[in-house]
C-alpha cells in the first residue's frame, strides 16, 4: 500500500474520531476492508492485495455455533463482500436472545438445535467460549454429525482460544481449521493466525483462507504451536494496547486536557503511527530514534520508560499468555523465561492441567 493511500484512509477514519466530539470519543465508522490481505506459511509473506468482491456463494451452507461477538464479526464482512449469502448461512446458539439478534441484524437462518444447524452443512465455525468444550459437548457434536448429517467432507472451524486440534477432532470432524483472530475483526481490521489437519485439500485451505480473510488479514501457520504464541501478540494483544491507550488518555486529562480531546490526541497518534510504521518498512527503533532529539523531551520520556522496565512488563506479560494459551491446550507450559518458577505452578493455576476457562467469546 502506497502512503498516499494510507493517507487516505487515515483521513476517512477522521470522520469518526474528531476533536469536536463529546466525551468519550471512538471509532465508529472505519472502511472494514483497509488493509484486508492473507499470508501464507511461517516465514514468508504474499504481497498486499485488495480483498475482492465475491460473485456466488463460497459453500453451499455455513454453519456457525455461537452467537457471540466473534461469530458476528466473521459473518458479517462474508455476507457484504458477497463471499457468502444471509439464507446459506444458519447460526445456533443455547441463548436465544443472542441466536435472535443475529438472525435480526444480519438476516442469516437460526436453528432450534445443533443437529439442525449442522444439517447439509459444508463447513461449521465454532466459537463457543473455552469452557463449554466438554466430554458432553464433543459426544452431542457427533451425535448431531452422525444422525441428520453434515456433508461428509464438511470442515470445522474453531475460533476458540487455547484448544489444539487433537481436542477439536473429539467434535466428529475428520478436517479441522483452528483459528486466532482478534477483536479488531469487529471492524473487518482483524488479525487471524490459523493451521488445519493435513488431510485437508489446497482447494479446501483455500476455502479458509477466504473465511478467514473476509474479516482482516489471515496467516498460515504450518505448525500449530505458532497459533499458541500469536495469542500473546495478536490475539490478546488488542488489549496491551488498549490499555496504553487508557494510560494515556488519563495522563492527558489529569495535565489538563479535557478527556475527548485527551482521546482524540491518543487515537490518532497510534492510528498515524501505526501507518507510519507499516510504510517506512524500518525497524521500529529507527523510527523511534528520529522522534528522540539529545536531551529533548521524548528522551526524558524514553528514559523513564526504560527506568520503569517497559520492555520487561511488556515482554514478561507475552510470555504469560503464551503460557497460559498452552495451559488451557493442556500442553506443558514451562517455556521462556522463568519457566521453572511457573511450570511448579501449573496444577495451580486457574483451570490449570488443562482445564478451559477463560473470558469472551474465544478465550482470548
Amino acid at each position: 500500500m502506497s502512503l498516499l493511500w494510507r493517507a487516505h484512509a487515515l483521513r476517512r477514519v477522521s470522520s469518526a474520531v474528531s476533536g469536536s466530539c463529546s466525551g468519550s470519543c471512538s471509532v465508529v465508522s472505519v472502511n472494514k476492508n483497509l488493509f484486508s490481505t492473507s499470508t501464507t506459511t511461517t516465514t514468508t509473506t504474499t504481497p498486499e492485495t485488495p480483498s475482492v468482491v465475491h460473485t456466488g456463494p463460497l459453500l453451499g451452507k455455513i454453519s456457525v455455533i455461537g452467537a457471540g461477538m466473534m461469530s458476528q464479526a466473521m459473518v458479517e464482512p462474508m455476507i457484504q463482500s458477497g463471499l457468502q449469502p444471509a439464507d446459506q448461512l444458519c447460526v445456533y446458539d443455547v441463548s436465544d436472545t443472542a441466536m435472535l439478534q443475529m438472525h435480526d441484524k444480519l438476516g442469516i437462518n437460526y436453528a432450534q438445535s445443533i443437529q439442525e444447524c449442522l444439517s447439509e452443512t459444508d463447513l461449521v465455525i465454532l466459537a463457543v467460549k473455552p469452557q463449554n468444550l466438554t466430554e458432553p459437548f464433543f459426544q452431542h457434536l457427533r451425535d448431531s454429525r452422525n444422525l441428520d448429517g453434515a456433508r461428509a467432507n464438511a470442515i470445522m472451524l474453531s475460533v476458540i482460544a487455547g484448544t489444539p486440534l487433537n481436542s477439536l477432532a473429539r467434535g466428529g470432524f475428520d478436517k479441522v481449521v483452528r483459528s486466532m483472530p482478534n477483536t479488531p475483526a469487529t471492524i473487518g481490521q482483524g488479525m487471524t493466525v490459523w493451521s488445519c489437519t493435513q488431510n485437508l485439500t489446497a482447494d479446501e485451505r483455500s476455502t479458509a483462507r477466504k473465511v478467514l480473510s473476509s474479516f482482516g488479514k489471515s496467516m498460515y501457520v504450518d505448525d500449530e504451536a505458532f497459533i499458541d504464541m500469536s495469542t500473546s501478540i495478536s490475539g490478546s494483544g488488542p488489549a496491551y494496547i488498549f490499555m496504553l491507550m487508557e494510560a494515556m488518555i488519563d495522563a492527558g486529562v489529569h495535565m489538563g486536557f479535557p478527556r475527548n480531546q485527551a482521546t482524540t490526541l491518543v487515537y490518532h497518534t497510534m492510528l498515524g503511527s501505526t501507518l507510519y510504521a507499516m510504510d517506512a518498512k524500518e525497524h521500529p527503533a529507527i523510527l523511534r530514534n528520529r522522534v528522540t532529539s539529545p536531551s529533548g523531551t521524548t528522551a526524558s520520556a524514553i528514559y523513564e520508560l526504560e527506568n520503569g522496565k517497559f520492555r520487561t512488563v511488556i515482554k514478561d506479560a507475552m510470555w504469560a499468555c503464551y503460557r497460559r494459551s498452552l495451559e488451557m491446550g493442556n500442553n506443558d507450559p514451562n517455556v521462556g523465561p522463568y519457566r521453572n518458577q511457573h511450570s511448579s505452578n501449573h496444577n495451580n493455576a486457574p483451570g490449570g492441567s488443562g482445564s478451559n476457562t477463560g473470558n469472551g467469546t474465544n478465550g482470548n
